[in-house]
């Protein structure tokens, strides 16, 4: 497999899994794993979409979990064609399909209320200087709110979820209340919620929410998650999550 400049190959942890990605463009990181370890998925058969997909690692490691078709969606064109590459060098190209789109502006192919699960890792800034605008736009979009808002992820993702099919997210703690508001809003029922922690007695950084479309009121707080322990090393409780023990 040809890679460009800048770019490495890189592993998913517990899989044999490989992803092109580059620095320079777009690397990912442990909330998106996260992502992909949380969501409840159908093992047999079905139908997932992945928004902001970036270089595809979410649609790909969820090929580990679930036979269903995989769709991701991405704005960049140089994302989506690493995404593309990295699905040919994992021979998963039949299985997922990368499509290069606005998810505002959603191609036709792709079918609203279709779809059992819809999973988003979006940018988690609201604003952005021109500075780092300037500085490196791929990081930039990937970042910060550029080209869709938090608003715009939940409400596409109801729009193209099926009745009683999930939503999942990861985000930042501080936005959690938006992200709450925004699912009642356009018809999600937010049922569980896990909070990821940096180390022990620090606050959380990260916050993972799966909602049901059209789902009944009731939401389960799971165990929250810490990532290092004293020594600076991953703990095992967050291992066994990251690695898909």
């Amino acid at each position: 497999m040809e890679l460009l400049e800048g770019e490495r190959v890189d592993y998913i942890a517990g899989t044999p899994l490989k992803v092109i990605q580059s620095p320079d463009v777009f690397s990912f990181s442990i909330d998106a794993i996260l992502l992909g370890r949380f969501v409840q998925v159908p093992i047999q058969k079905g139908n997932m979409l992945d928004l902001c997909s970036g270089n595809g690692v979410i649609p790909l490691l969820m090929t580990t979990r679930s036979k269903a078709n995989l769709v991701g969606v991405e704005i960049q064109s140089r994302l989506t064609d690493m995404a593309r590459r990295t699905l040919a060098l994992n021979k998963v190209h039949t299985q997922i399909q990368m499509v290069e789109a606005d998810l505002n502006e959603m191609p036709p192919h792709i079918k609203k209320s279709f779809f059992d699960v819809v999973t988003c890792n979006p940018p988690y800034f609201e604003t952005v200087t021109e500075h780092e605008r300037n500085r490196n736009e791929h990081l930039a979009i990937a970042r910060h709110e550029i080209y869709c808002s938090l608003n715009d992820v939940i409400r596409v993702s109801s729009q193209y979820v099926k009745q009683k099919g999930k939503v999942a997210i990861v985000h930042r703690p501080e936005r959690l209340t938006d992200i709450m508001t925004y699912m009642r809003d356009y018809r999600i029922e937010p049922k569980r919620i896990q909070f990821i922690h940096p180390k022990d007695q620090k606050e959380a950084n990260m916050v993972l929410v799966e909602g049901i479309k059209d789902g009944k009121a009731g939401v389960v707080c799971l165990p929250p998650l810490v990532v290092y322990n004293e020594q600076g090393e991953y703990t095992k409780a967050f291992s066994d999550v990251y690695e898909g023990k």
